[in-house]
């Protein structure tokens, strides 16, 4: 198996090129912090920007844990990969994560400062001390259930074609993991609460929310609402469009991973209104027959 190492500083953009410089070597399979990836999917192990801990983000990243280095030794055995490309800080943590893996040692190593300008290695540092940003070579959907409760956005990254055109090469992600000096990104229940209130008010057919809880688990959010249905309005429906909007614009303001978005009728209100307007036009069309 043939080891390639992509070596440069923390937060120097590593991640950031790491697809490009695989396909340069022909690689297909990368090892970034914690994760065994191939051709944007996550094959196997933990994101280290999963840690609550910048030293346990190090270990993570090393595979000190023994259960985790399993886990990516069993998936390199089962896929079989030609070559690999791995990312660190330095050549001693590239030889940890080969010990720990099992695998051969490096045969050819890449420096970030090869293959990106000084200016390009300072603004992606610049970002990391200012915005605690990290990249992840992976899709958002593919990391978002590992990362409920921190900020997410994707990173598209094109190649110019023919006549202008432009051709998607790679997407990562963009996070801030719960280590980051920035401090711990959290938003509270009421704030999830509002969002849903607001998308409700647009919707008809909902008389007022009687409970709302939502829990956060490791991989993902559940929420639990109870709401009052006019009479008249189809139920399953009508919970079915609060749930989608609702979930959709939580996650789309928030970044949070929603797991699931339960939705019960507690009760039916009936309108007076709407029972008196409906009891006229039965007296009219009676009338008409």
């Amino acid at each position: 198996m043939r080891i390639v190492a992509f070596i440069g500083p923390s937060g120097s953009g590593k991640s950031h090129r790491a697809f490009l410089v695989a396909q340069s070597k022909g690689i297909e399979y990368i090892i970034d912090d914690g994760l065994l990836i191939k051709e944007n999917k996550i094959i196997a192990g933990v994101s280290a920007k999963k840690e609550s801990t910048r030293f346990g983000s190090v270990k993570r990243a090393l595979f000190v844990y023994n259960e985790h280095a399993e886990e990516v030794k069993k998936a390199i055995e089962f896929n079989k990969p030609e070559a690999i490309l791995i990312l660190g800080t330095s050549e001693k943590m590239i030889n940890t994560i080969t010990e720990r893996l099992g695998l051969p040692e490096a045969t050819e190593k890449v420096s970030i400062y090869e293959i990106a300008k000084d200016s390009e290695i300072e603004s992606a540092l610049l970002m990391r001390k200012e915005e605690g940003k990290h990249v992840i070579p992976v899709p958002t959907f593919e990391i978002k259930k590992d990362f409920s409760g921190y900020l997410l956005h994707p990173l598209q990254i094109f190649r110019k074609k023919d006549k202008g055109h432009l051709q998607l090469v790679a997407e990562k992600s963009v996070v801030r993991p719960t280590f980051s000096y920035m401090g711990k990104y959290t938003i509270s229940d009421y704030t999830l609460y509002q969002i849903t209130m607001h998308v409700i008010s647009g919707i008809k057919g909902v008389g007022k929310v009687s409970n709302f809880k939502a829990e956060n688990g490791n991989d993902g959010v559940t929420i639990n609402m109870d709401i009052s249905v006019i009479y008249g309005y189809p139920i399953k429906p009508l919970l079915e469009n609060i749930r989608k909007k609702a979930r959709y614009e939580i996650e789309r303001l928030t970044g949070l991973n929603i797991k699931a978005f339960n939705i019960n009728a507690a009760n039916i209100i009936v309108e007076d209104e709407k029972l008196k307007a409906g009891s006229r036009r039965g007296k009219k069309q009676r009338s008409s027959i």
